[in-house]
């Protein structure tokens, strides 16, 4: 990549680290050598970007600085725009909604070339599900699961069997038209996974929760991983 595109992947990298990051490390994300990370460095701070901290220690973007416009590549642009019609196909309203935003707002910003090809873009996402029911439940799940708030669910299985749970909702996972909820069954004391779809009523209780390292999304999905392994 030539220097001006190196330097703006270099103050991008730098402004979504919230601690201090060494040239060594960013020398191994960019694929340059830490020398060219130095010389970068100081090139940014003579130009008046608020970077502290030195060689050897690590760097960090002060606050207060600004970044220019935004600047994708064709197959970047591509790929935000058809990962933006997938959250409006398969999210729950209020996420579609929030895309469609993101997207006109990007869209502002393009040089014409790249709008002409997003309006050309030979993919589509059908949003037939946008408007069915569980799109309701995924987006209450969500808050709960952002506020930690235990969750009555009315659940049928896909035997049929009816059941009715308090969860501790801590995540959804979407594995390509069908979301399932994972969460922490008081009754099983444990994790368990159920398919948004068959859930048939569901209950915000005022009971929170609090996650711990082993019992997180996070811990859930490392379960996973190393089952597969």
């Amino acid at each position: 990549m030539s220097k001006s595109e190196r330097l703006f992947e270099l103050l991008t990298l730098l402004r979504s680290k919230r601690y201090a990051v060494t040239a060594k490390s960013l020398s191994e994300e960019l694929k340059v050598s830490e020398r060219t990370i130095y010389r970068d460095i100081q090139s940014l701070q003579l130009s008046g970007v608020p970077i502290e901290g030195e060689a050897g220690i690590g760097y960090l973007l002060g606050k207060g600085s600004h970044l220019p416009p935004l600047m994708f590549t064709e197959e970047e642009m591509v790929a935000l725009e058809l990962g933006m019609r997938m959250v409006r196909a398969w999210s729950d309203k209020s996420l579609a909604a929030a895309s469609e935003s993101a997207s006109r707002k990007i869209q502002s910003i393009l040089p014409e070339h790249l709008k002409a090809q997003i309006d050309a873009l030979p993919l589509a996402v059908p949003d037939f599900y946008i408007e069915s029911e569980c799109t309701a439940w995924r987006e209450s799940l969500r808050e709960a699961t952002t506020e930690k708030q235990k969750v009555r669910i009315k659940y049928k299985t896909g035997e049929g069997i009816h059941s009715e749970r308090v969860v501790h909702p801590l995540g959804q996972v979407f594995w390509g038209k069908v979301w399932t909820l994972v969460a922490w069954c008081e009754l099983r004391d444990d994790y368990r996974s159920f398919r948004v779809d068959r859930i048939e009523g569901m209950e915000a209780l005022k009971e929170h929760f609090e996650a711990s390292g082993v019992k997180s999304f996070q811990h859930y999905l490392s379960l996973c991983e190393s089952k597969n392994v």
